[in-house]
């Protein structure tokens, strides 16, 4: 996607509202079914994100406005360390923009896909992060739809229909797609198989979160923070990133799939690096269609443009909530401060 925009951005007026002109484009670093993923700097604090752009007739022609739309609702409220937190959204002709945190690491999934094996204290880490983000969510009577299916995603690799062994990717074979009945069914009678390696105290953890009876079933924090092989957690440190993991992704690599930005520069047909001038085009463009398959069309984009919500955090919280503030609101799961440092 080149290193810019294609034209010089203009000086930033903390008044104005935040727009695609606001950031320098970088490079392409994921895509989804109608959204893709760039890395972003905002030119005038020089701060990096990740900005996804979902291309509004796509949107439209698939029915997912109101998705959209209500994942802008909800990230609008959230602001946790371990979630993917919104810093903007805003609009124009052709596509629906998110400014959210950068996250260089990359994802579980492709440093498994790098061979990585986690060693058994840095997934014991990610379990903590994972709950603390999970607790927070569920005080805002949130779940995450993937959660809501199984709440660790990360270590299974399935080795036949009915029987799982946890090694590398999901645990059970579902897919967007497959029913509730079938989700049940798989549930009911998969076998989960866990390696040797693994410490009793994980694998006993591991089937209270997989439980089927929902009495017995860990679903709150306290059930996390009450277990045994948990005991020694100082919570506060999680939540406030003081625990220094086993496993760093490497800094100066690219941690993503690199096909991404290759596509972006050659496959795309309305590439983001671009815009400026394909607008500037389509303004002087005075012709119109009159079908009604593109009258409807445009009656939905502008149903979109007016209804599209607009957000800047740095308006609506001037100062940056703290870390032990951002987790009062979350319920609050504050330990003793004797409590050991480790994990």
């Amino acid at each position: 996607m080149g290193a810019t925009t294609s034209s010089k951005s203009p000086p930033f007026d903390g008044n104005e509202d935040v727009t695609f002109d606001h950031f320098e484009i970088l490079r392409a670093i994921g895509k989804g079914s109608f959204g893709k993923v760039c890395v972003v700097q905002k030119t005038d604090t020089k701060k990096m994100y990740a900005m996804k752009y979902m291309n509004k007739q796509k949107c439209v022609e698939r029915n997912e406005v109101r998705n959209v739309f209500k994942e802008l609702q909800i990230m609008q409220g959230l602001e946790h360390p371990f979630l993917v937190n919104l810093w903007y959204s805003f609009q124009d002709e052709e596509d629906m923009f998110m400014v959210v945190d950068l996250l260089l690491g990359g994802d579980l999934r492709y440093h498994l896909q790098q061979n990585v094996r986690f060693q058994e204290g840095t997934v014991k880490l990610f379990i903590c992060e994972l709950v603390l983000a999970l607790d927070y969510l569920q005080s805002r009577h949130i779940i995450h739809r993937l959660m809501a299916v199984f709440p660790l995603l990360f270590f299974s690799e399935i080795s036949s229909p009915t029987t799982f062994c946890w090694m590398s990717t999901r645990p059970y074979h579902i897919r967007s797609n497959t029913s509730a009945n079938d989700i049940a069914h798989v549930f009911k009678t998969a076998t989960v198989m866990y390696p040797a390696a693994w410490s009793p105290d994980m694998v006993s953890l591991i089937k209270k979160l997989l439980e089927l009876n929902p009495e017995k079933r860990f679903s709150q924090l306290k059930d996390i923070q009450s277990f045994p092989y948990l005991s020694d957690v100082n919570w506060d440190a999680v939540l406030q990133k003081r625990i220094m993991p086993e496993f760093i992704p490497m800094k100066g690599r690219l941690n993503c799939d690199p096909a991404f930005e290759l596509e972006e520069m050659i496959l795309e047909s309305k590439p983001l690096h671009k815009k400026k001038k394909r607008l500037a085009k389509k303004e002087k463009d005075t012709s119109k269609s009159n079908s009604s398959q593109a009258s409807h069309l445009q009656k939905h984009l502008e149903m979109l443009q007016r209804d599209f919500i607009v957000f800047n955090r740095e308006k609506v919280r001037p100062h940056h909530d703290s870390i032990q503030e951002t987790m009062t609101k979350s319920g609050g799961m504050h330990r003793e401060d004797n409590q050991n440092n480790h994990l």
